[in-house]
Protein backbone atom coordinates (compact mmCIF):
# COMPACT_ATOMS: atom_id res chain seq x y z
CA UNK A 1 0.00 0.00 0.00
CA UNK A 2 1.43 3.24 -1.00
CA UNK A 3 0.39 6.51 1.35
CA UNK A 4 0.56 9.86 0.31
CA UNK A 5 -0.18 12.94 2.26
CA UNK A 6 -1.71 15.44 0.12
CA UNK A 7 -1.58 19.23 1.42
CA UNK A 8 -4.68 20.91 -0.13
CA UNK A 9 -5.12 25.08 -0.26
CA UNK A 10 -8.75 25.82 -1.55
CA UNK A 11 -10.46 28.82 -2.18
CA UNK A 12 -11.22 30.18 1.34
CA UNK A 13 -15.71 30.14 0.87
CA UNK A 14 -15.36 26.36 -0.23
CA UNK A 15 -13.64 24.53 2.16
CA UNK A 16 -16.30 22.39 3.46
CA UNK A 17 -17.63 21.35 -0.11
CA UNK A 18 -14.46 20.56 -1.38
CA UNK A 19 -13.17 18.32 1.63
CA UNK A 20 -16.35 17.07 0.79
CA UNK A 21 -15.64 16.08 -2.43
CA UNK A 22 -12.18 15.02 -1.85
CA UNK A 23 -12.97 12.37 0.29
CA UNK A 24 -15.66 11.09 -1.95
CA UNK A 25 -12.92 10.09 -3.82
CA UNK A 26 -11.80 6.57 -4.63
CA UNK A 27 -8.51 6.12 -2.93
CA UNK A 28 -8.51 8.87 -0.54
CA UNK A 29 -8.95 7.66 3.00
CA UNK A 30 -9.48 10.78 5.15
CA UNK A 31 -9.51 14.24 5.04
CA UNK A 32 -8.84 17.14 7.63
CA UNK A 33 -9.59 20.41 7.69
CA UNK A 34 -6.96 21.82 9.50
CA UNK A 35 -5.40 25.31 10.78
CA UNK A 36 -2.20 26.61 9.32
CA UNK A 37 -0.18 27.01 5.81
CA UNK A 38 -3.32 24.56 4.40
CA UNK A 39 -6.74 24.17 4.30
CA UNK A 40 -7.05 20.38 4.06
CA UNK A 41 -4.91 17.63 4.74
CA UNK A 42 -6.09 14.77 2.60
CA UNK A 43 -4.96 10.93 2.96
CA UNK A 44 -4.43 9.10 0.01
CA UNK A 45 -3.64 5.01 -0.23
CA UNK A 46 -3.09 2.92 -3.33
CA UNK A 47 -1.66 0.34 -4.51
CA UNK A 48 0.53 1.22 -6.71
CA UNK A 49 2.66 4.54 -7.37
CA UNK A 50 1.22 4.61 -10.65
CA UNK A 51 -2.18 4.65 -8.99
CA UNK A 52 -1.26 8.05 -7.22
CA UNK A 53 -1.27 9.98 -10.15
CA UNK A 54 -4.63 9.06 -11.09
CA UNK A 55 -6.03 9.36 -7.72
CA UNK A 56 -4.16 12.97 -7.49
CA UNK A 57 -3.13 14.57 -10.83
CA UNK A 58 -6.23 12.89 -12.63
CA UNK A 59 -9.56 13.74 -9.89
CA UNK A 60 -8.28 15.24 -6.79
CA UNK A 61 -6.66 18.62 -8.18
CA UNK A 62 -9.38 18.97 -10.43
CA UNK A 63 -12.36 19.56 -7.39
CA UNK A 64 -13.64 22.18 -7.64
CA UNK A 65 -12.20 24.58 -4.89
CA UNK A 66 -8.66 23.54 -4.71
CA UNK A 67 -6.25 25.67 -5.64
CA UNK A 68 -2.60 24.03 -5.21
CA UNK A 69 -1.78 20.81 -3.78
CA UNK A 70 1.71 19.72 -2.07
CA UNK A 71 1.70 15.94 -1.79
CA UNK A 72 4.50 13.70 0.18
CA UNK A 73 4.72 10.19 0.00
CA UNK A 74 4.89 8.44 3.21
CA UNK A 75 7.94 5.70 3.78
CA UNK A 76 7.02 4.34 6.60
CA UNK A 77 4.26 4.23 9.14
CA UNK A 78 4.85 4.41 12.72
CA UNK A 79 2.14 4.67 15.62
CA UNK A 80 1.68 4.30 19.07
CA UNK A 81 -1.48 3.70 20.95
CA UNK A 82 -1.16 6.78 23.28
CA UNK A 83 -1.02 8.99 19.60
CA UNK A 84 -4.35 6.74 18.31
CA UNK A 85 -5.94 7.77 21.65
CA UNK A 86 -5.29 11.27 21.12
CA UNK A 87 -7.17 11.71 17.83
CA UNK A 88 -10.16 9.62 19.06
CA UNK A 89 -10.52 10.98 22.42
CA UNK A 90 -13.85 12.41 23.37
CA UNK A 91 -15.51 10.73 20.11
CA UNK A 92 -17.93 8.54 20.99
Amino acid sequence: MITAIVMVHTAADRIPETAQAIADLDGVSEVYSCAGDVDLIAVVKVAAHEDLADVIAGRLSKVAGVVRTDTHIAFRSYSSTENDAIFTAGMG
